[in-house]
Order: C-alpha cells, then sequence, then structure tokens
C-alpha cells in the first residue's frame, strides 16, 4: 500500500508553516533535508494498524450507535480522541484536543436531531499561532443505503486510510516545532451532506483562524481499482480554485 500522499501532506505542511511565500525559493539544503527527514519518518505499519483499529467499530455511520464503547461512530471518536491525547502527552502537551460539534436535523441524511462531533487537535505555532495549515479526513462510514446506519460498514479505505493518515501526521509533526499552527481533524457528518467540514469551517471564522491550507486525506493509498489495475506511482490531488 502506497503512503506518498501522506508524505506529500507532510512536505507541504512543514514548507507552509516554516517559511513565507518569499523565502520559500531560498531555502537552503540544510533545509530540505529536513523536510525529507519528516516525510521518511511516516510509518506505513502505524497507518495500517489505525485502519485496522477504526474497522474493528463495525461501523461508523454517523446516525450509528454511540454509547457502546466497541461498535459505532461514538466508540471510534473516543478512540481518536485517545490516540490524540496519547501523542500530546509525548509531545509534553503540544496538543490542544478538542471537539467542536453541532447537533443537526431536518436534513435529507438526518431527518432527527444528531450531534455531529469532530475531533479536533491543534499544534500552536510559535510564532504566528493564528495561521494554520489544516489536515482532514471524514471518520464516518456508510454502505450503499446511506441511511443504513446498523449493517457493518468498516470503510477501511473510505475513509478511516484518510483518518489514519492524519493521526500518523500528527505523530510525526508534534516532534517538532513550527512559526505557524498545524490542526489536524478527525470530521463526522460527511457521507451524510459534508456536515463535519461546514461545523468545522464555521467554528475557524468565529475563531478568527487565518486559514491558508486545508489538506483533506480521502482514501489514501487507495491504489487498485474496482478495474482491479494497481497504480501505486501517482497521487490524485484536487484542488478547487479559489
Amino acid at each position: 500500500m502506497s503512503f506518498k500522499l501522506v508524505n506529500a501532506s507532510l512536505l507541504f505542511s512543514f514548507a507552509a508553516l516554516s517559511f513565507s511565500a518569499s523565502s520559500v525559493a531560498t531555502i537552503q539544503y540544510q533545509e530540505q533535508q529536513k523536510l525529507h527527514d519528516i516525510a521518511a519518518s511516516v510509518s506505513a505499519s502505524r497507518i495500517e494498524s489505525d485502519i485496522q483499529s477504526l474497522v474493528d467499530f463495525g461501523t461508523r455511520h454517523t446516525l450509528s450507535e454511540t454509547k457502546s464503547e466497541t461498535r459505532g461512530i461514538g466508540a471510534a471518536r473516543r478512540w481518536i480522541k485517545a490516540e490524540f491525547e496519547k501523542i500530546s502527552a509525548e509531545c509534553g502537551g503540544c496538543l490542544e484536543v478538542i471537539e467542536v460539534k453541532d447537533t443537526i436535523s431536518g436534513e435529507k441524511r438526518i431527518p432527527d436531531p444528531v450531534e455531529v462531533i469532530n475531533i479536533i487537535a491543534i499544534q500552536r505555532g510559535q510564532s504566528e499561532p493564528n495561521r494554520m495549515v489544516m489536515m482532514s479526513g471524514d471518520i464516518d462510514s456508510r454502505v450503499s443505503d446511506v441511511m443504513d446506519f446498523t449493517s457493518d460498514s468498516p470503510g477501511a479505505n473510505d475513509n478511516a486510510s484518510g483518518v489514519a493518515g492524519v493521526i500518523e501526521s500528527a505523530r510525526v509533526l508534534s516532534q517538532h516545532k513550527f512559526n505557524g499552527s498545524i490542526v489536524y481533524a478527525a470530521l463526522s457528518g460527511e457521507e451524510q451532506g459534508l456536515f463535519g467540514g461546514k461545523i468545522l469551517a464555521a467554528h475557524a471564522q468565529k475563531q478568527g483562524w487565518q486559514v491558508h491550507a486545508v489538506l483533506n486525506n480521502d482514501m489514501i493509498g487507495n491504489t487498485t481499482g474496482i478495474n482491479r489495475v494497481t497504480d501505486n506511482t501517482t497521487a490524485r490531488i484536487f484542488s478547487e480554485g479559489t
């Protein structure tokens, strides 16, 4: 399985957070090497382990079980939060781990009130803490019937892989210091209508965050298509114009 997209995201984040646009062109060799050293710290085995942990919750559907400790999106959210807190403990409390949430109802895919909860970890920058690069992946999974919240929906590729990539990025980048801040975001409610992203965007606006980039990791390492053709040498990057 290829995780080149995670590495590319790490490289981009480091450059965006550490250097101004005018100075990027003059980065010295040692600084370039540091970028590659950071990217090389990514562990495929840790990502695979995190994917399996998320799969083991059975389903992570937005409307699924929230009280169980072993099944459903509630258990998955608590596990992700615990992982961020563990990472923070290992870097001397460098991450601020919070829940950013809202109650959604009256929607086609969320007809009854449901609390949509994002798990967020913020690594504050040293000199420009309000300048943010956000790295996100969506927690929730689904089967073909978008309203079926009881059937098993492991979602290993869509999108346990993206969340695992975000967690691994936090593990690696939390060992370094940056001028700007990094927001690691595990979003909920995305399969039901991108609600987690909307909730986080409203929070960012309310907090006055200067968001310079959002790297949304969706189905990373998904190198074999339904036609059974494997392409593990390229990464597709979608960037909407502003």
